[in-house]
Parts: structure tokens; sequence; C-alpha cells
């Protein structure tokens, strides 16, 4: 009995080895979980008005939680933020320290944390030609540097995917006291 116990064992032993195949792949035994079936997000749907899958959106309509920004990118729109924009908050909503670890995050590995232009990247020499806030050939004010997060200029890259209107505003009056500090 012990060597049919033997011989059942090493014959199924045997049979699983012998269906791997290293060239071939194996079986699928449910293959509409490996291989699903593909979808197109705006394919042809005659459910719908539009003949397609997902709905337009209704025209001048405007996402949720954006705030347009009617200024345009560009030296124009750079020159008319600067002689125009102001910011919306007063005194008692500007909070420095909110400004203060917005700017640690997002700015002072390039501009510094005292805003002279000598962040970590900087220093080691990965970017080059970053100005100090303090520059006499920089006159930089609330309108400029709201601009300048929302779109970038020059090798900056825009900031307004990663903050959001009061929190560039908040950065904006922090990159001021920073200034009005270096300028003493």
């Amino acid at each position: 009995m012990k060597s049919l116990i033997k011989i059942l064992a090493i014959a199924i032993v045997s049979v699983a080895l012998s269906c791997k195949k290293d060239s071939a792949p194996n079986y699928q035994y449910m293959p509409n979980m490996y291989e699903s079936v593909g979808y197109e997000a705006y394919g042809e749907n005659a459910l719908f008005d539009n003949g397609m899958e997902a709905r337009t959106p209704a025209s001048g309509s405007v996402p949720r939680g954006h705030i347009p920004f009617d200024i345009e990118n560009g030296t124009e729109g750079y020159n008319l933020a600067k002689a125009t924009l102001k910011s919306p908050l007063d005194s008692t909503q500007v909070d420095y320290e909110k400004g203060n670890k917005l700017y640690a995050i997002y700015c002072a590995i390039c501009h510094g944390v005292k805003g002279n232009g000598k962040g970590k990247l900087v220093q080691r020499e990965k970017i080059l030609g970053v100005p100090s806030y303090d520059d006499s050939g920089r006159a930089i004010n609330e309108g400029s540097i709201y601009h300048t997060i929302y779109y970038g200029k020059n090798s900056m890259g825009s900031y307004a995917n990663q903050l959001n209107e009061e929190e560039r505003w908040q950065v904006v009056a922090f990159v001021l006291k920073l200034k009005s500090d270096l300028e003493k």
C-alpha cells in the first residue's frame, strides 16, 4: 500500500512538472481578469446627445474651486499685473507664519531662506542666476510676484497647481517681507 502511494505521488509530481514550459506562457484560467476589454473614453455611443460617452462641459463654465486669472501670460501680462494687481488680503488676513511655511516648501530651495538667491540648488550649482529680492534691477511688487507664481518666469515654472489663490497671496506677502528685511 505504501509503495502505491509513493508511485501515485511521483506520478502527480511528474505530470505537474511536465505541463510547465518556460518557452510558452502557462494556461490562463480566467483570461478576462488578465486581459480586460478596453473601452474608449470618448468613443462613439448613441446613448448620449453628443454621440460620445462623456459629456462636454457647458460653454463658459468654470471648474469647481477654480478662480480664473484674467491677466495673460507674457511680458505684457507681467507688466499689467505689476501695474494694477493688488493683494485682496488686508493686514489682518496676512499670516506670515503660513507664508513662511509655504515659502520654505516651494521657494527656499532656489531663492534661499532669506530671499537672497542662495538656496540649496544654487549653492550646489544645479541652478545659476537666481537673483536676490533686493536687487536694484528687480523692482518687484505684489502684482509681479503673484504673476510669476501663477505663470512662472524664465527657468522658474508655474506654481498655480501647487498653491491655491489664498496661499499664493500669503507667499507674496512673505516675499515682500523678505524683500524689506534685505533692504534694511
